[in-house]
């Protein structure tokens, strides 16, 4: 039986990973700190690690990606995509006024993951401008501490299950900005992930730049334009060894199993840039995996 490493029951990545595991016999192991959780399968404590890397409305997890490239060396095994349906949570009795009716200008206090607090920005500033916001570990946390400090006027932003596990009231459903809200998730380890396949295979590598080379960047899209090789994404970061100095995220629409990708990898590095393959994956679409 397999063991995963994820954030807290009740969160988003708890949601997606019982997705990606419906019908399979595995062992959960839950963390507050995602550090926790890539931790947990560098010691071997877990066999994988599900962490959220990019979202809709924020876009790239940032603090996630520079886990994965400056502290772990973690293999990316799978992707997949789950909607972000937060939820505003708390305690309705201490919300609502004489006539029962809820009274969101009570509200002191909202908590929450930054990322999943920055998906309700609108509903925020319009609802409950009064309201200080607090950002936690995960949304799970929020909820937990929502249910540890009852009539201090706290609320948290988290999913429905959070929500029932800690016996407290859906306040407002579904309050993020945009309804096409989603989060996709990595599966990550040492071992290949073979329980699902995929009709699409992904490559993610980094790429750092030789230094003295004007135009290098030019040249390795290039390598990849003319063999028609779709890029699906790409994204600087720095490379925390100098100011200005920055690697090159990019995932690849191709499997490094083929004879095109091993090509354009092999002439990128004769132009003298440094090549990291992170993985070579399948990625799954939130329909494949109903």
């Amino acid at each position: 039986m397999k063991t995963i490493a994820l954030l807290p029951a009740g969160s988003v990545s708890d949601e997606a990973a019982k997705q990606l595991f419906a019908g399979e016999e595995v062992g959960w192991k839950h963390h507050r700190m995602i550090s926790d959780v890539f931790l947990s399968t560098v010691n071997g404590v877990s066999d994988y690690s599900i962490i959220p890397i990019e979202n809709t409305i924020e876009g790239s997890v940032s603090l996630h990606m520079d886990w994965l490239v400056h502290e772990v060396d973690l293999p990316m095994q799978a992707e997949w995509v789950y909607p972000s349906i937060q939820n505003l949570i708390g305690r309705r009795s201490e919300l609502s006024g004489e006539s029962g009716e809820l009274d969101l200008t009570r509200i002191k206090k909202v908590i929450s993951h930054p990322v999943a607090m920055a998906q309700c920005t609108q509903f925020l500033r319009e609802r409950m401008p009064q309201a200080e916001t607090e950002h936690v570990s995960s949304t799970a946390e929020a909820v937990r501490i929502v249910r540890d400090h009852p009539n201090e006027g706290i609320t948290a932003i988290g999913t429905r299950i959070a929500a029932a596990n800690n016996g407290l009231d859906i306040l407002a459903p579904e309050v993020t900005d945009h309804d096409n809200n989603y989060t996709r998730f990595m599966l990550v380890g040492s071992e290949p992930y073979t329980a699902r396949k995929s009709e699409r295979v992904k490559t993610s590598i980094l790429i750092t730049l030789p230094e003295d080379y004007p135009g290098a960047l030019h040249q390795v899209l290039s390598a990849f334009a003319w063999r028609r090789i779709n890029l699906s994404r790409i994204e600087s970061r720095p490379t925390k060894k100098k100011l200005g100095n920055y690697y090159f995220y990019i995932e690849i629409e191709m499997s490094l199993d083929t004879v095109l990708l091993p090509a354009a990898l092999q002439e990128i590095e004769a132009i003298g840039c440094q090549i990291r393959i992170l993985g070579c994956y399948p990625s799954f679409t939130y329909e494949q995996l109903l």
